[in-house]
């Protein structure tokens, strides 16, 4: 009589053990019942079939007004900022953001008849603090924003931490409209606003691309909050690597020059479509430091310019980055810098070019507290008190701090997916840090191995990006080569100072042709986006 083959177990992995002796234990169970003339498997072995969700009822949820801190990688977006009816050839921060919002239920938005799938923030009290341009990037851009809570209606507070989370799905969402018995019985009178809330830095980074990244909520907020307008201080770094150029000096008293009030008409790039009349700024600091960290050891060093100011006009902090890379390639000297906030002398920007986006970063958004903004109102010595800057005042939960973390996944299966950890913030960056260190080194291993090749050179210099015997020999070449931040040097012929250069029209003859084909009122109108942040 023929028998089957004995399995060889030695070959199973663990899952493959695991299914057999389930398939074992099923077999075994209906052998029993048919030895007892039992034909239906008991109700205890039989799988229930899952409870189809409800539908959403926007009515049953609590909202509230919180602002969230989040960080982003530039380089696959078209900047933050989305444009009904314009198509980018990439997305926008504000496009995937809005579809994690949407897709965990967050926003609650009154679309008034307007397409779902459409953009629409109406409702929302929406609010943004910089918007960033193509390639920019943030790492604590700011907004403002109601959402869902999860704190019960109705006059019974019930405790978050035992009820709000136990029956929600992975968009927080509770499963069922439909409301046990059991639930009502459990008399709970507390409900903490941070610890039994909606773990929103979870919910979102688990639906958001990993080059976007939610790092912290504030639940307490200022009456009116506003990302734009309570916002009193930006802070951004251009990164950029030496030896990029030959230095020379006065590239720090270059960006020393641009502290203070200025009017920075020369310094941006005029959007016409706003109308802007007022060019004034404070910058508070700008400056250039050493970039240090532990991983980075070798050449070429990091550096950074940093600038900090109350606002900031449309692409102005990388016309001010062009201009301090001029003074350091030693093509123009650091008075240029006064040549051209002399709106008297200057009236008009010489063409030049700006500095390359990608080094750019939002480095933080500054929410000082009435104190300090009533402190500087009233100083008498405010041209100093002002060179400080503010320091900020909101409340913000981080995550890995108590409050946010996933208060559902201790109860669920213990796991905290805040900061580290399986699913947590660092797991996800860990990955694309890796990614492209590994892009990093391997370009680099290259760049030595062709460098050791062929015959051993004379060592030669470095003048503006480019190797040459002598500098003497590089100033006899033909053309200049200026660095703009950029992956190589830009070739420009022989360079021409800024100062002999053709200025562009004033911003007084751009906005009036603009409002002339509009047909706009061109009596002047002073508003708040005067004052607004456009980098």
């Amino acid at each position: 009589m023929a028998t089957s083959k004995q399995p060889d177990y030695t070959t199973y992995s663990h899952a493959d053990l695991l299914r057999r002796v389930t398939d074992l234990e099923a077999q075994l169970r209906r052998f029993n019942r048919a030895a007892q003339g039992i034909s239906e498997e008991p109700e205890k072995y039989r799988k229930k079939p899952k409870k189809p969700n409800g539908p959403f009822d926007p009515s049953r949820y609590n909202t509230r007004l919180i602002a969230l801190k989040f960080a982003y990688l530039g380089g696959n977006y078209n900047g933050l900022e989305h444009h009904t009816n314009n198509t980018t050839p990439l997305p926008t921060v504000e496009e995937e953001l809005w579809k994690a919002l949407r897709k965990t239920r967050l926003i609650l938005p009154d679309f008034g008849g307007k397409p779902e799938n459409e953009i629409c923030w109406d409702g929302c009290e929406y609010s943004k603090c910089g918007r960033t341009d193509r390639g920019v990037s943030a790492f604590g851009q700011v907004i403002g924003i109601k959402v869902r809570s999860s704190k019960p209606k109705g006059n019974a507070i019930l405790n978050g931490a035992s009820i709000a989370h136990s029956a929600e799905n992975e968009e927080g969402v509770v499963a069922s409209d439909e409301t046990s018995a059991d639930d009502e019985s459990v008399a709970v009178l507390t409900w903490d606003p941070v610890l039994d809330e909606l773990p929103y830095i979870q919910l979102l980074n688990r639906v958001l691309p990993t080059d976007i990244r939610v790092l912290a909520w504030c639940p307490n907020l200022p009456p009116d909050f506003s990302a734009r307008f309570n916002c009193k201080e930006r802070r951004y770094r251009y990164f950029f690597t030496n030896p990029a150029y030959a230095t020379v000096p006065g590239s720090e008293a270059a960006a020393n020059k641009l502290e203070g009030l200025h009017d920075f008409r020369n310094l941006c790039k005029i959007d016409a479509s706003k109308q802007i009349t007022n060019f004034e700024r404070r910058i508070f600091h700008a400056g250039v430091h050493q970039y240090k960290r532990e991983d980075v050891k070798d050449s070429p060093e990091l550096y950074y310019f940093e600038v900090r100011g109350s606002a900031f006009l449309w692409h102005q902090v990388r016309h001010m980055v062009a201009i301090v890379f001029l003074v350091g390639q030693g093509y123009e000297q650091p008075e240029i810098v006064d040549h051209l906030l002399d709106i008297e002398k200057c009236p008009g920007k010489p063409g030049y070019d700006m500095a390359d986006d990608r080094p750019l970063v939002l480095w933080d958004c500054i929410f000082p507290d009435a104190a300090q903004l009533f402190e500087r109102d009233h100083d008498s010595s405010n041209g100093e008190s002002m060179a400080a800057g503010y320091t900020d005042a909101l409340d913000w939960i981080y995550v890995g701090d108590e409050g946010g973390r996933d208060p559902s996944k201790r109860v669920v299966n213990g796991v905290d997916d805040g900061k580290y950890g399986s699913n947590g913030i660092m797991d996800s960056l860990w990955s694309l840090w890796r990614q492209r260190k590994m892009d990093e080194v391997l370009a680099g291993s290259l760049m030595e191995m062709v460098a050791s090749m062929g015959a051993n050179e004379t060592a030669k210099v470095l003048h503006n990006g480019g190797p040459y015997e002598s500098v003497d020999q590089a100033k006899s070449e033909r053309s200049d080569r200026v660095f703009d931040g950029s992956d190589r040097p830009r070739t420009v012929g022989r360079y021409v100072p800024l100062v002999q250069r053709k200025m562009v029209d004033p911003p007084e003859l751009v906005n009036a042709r603009y409002a002339s084909r509009r047909g706009l009122d061109l009596r002047p109108k002073k508003t708040e986006a005067d004052l607004d942040a456009d980098e």
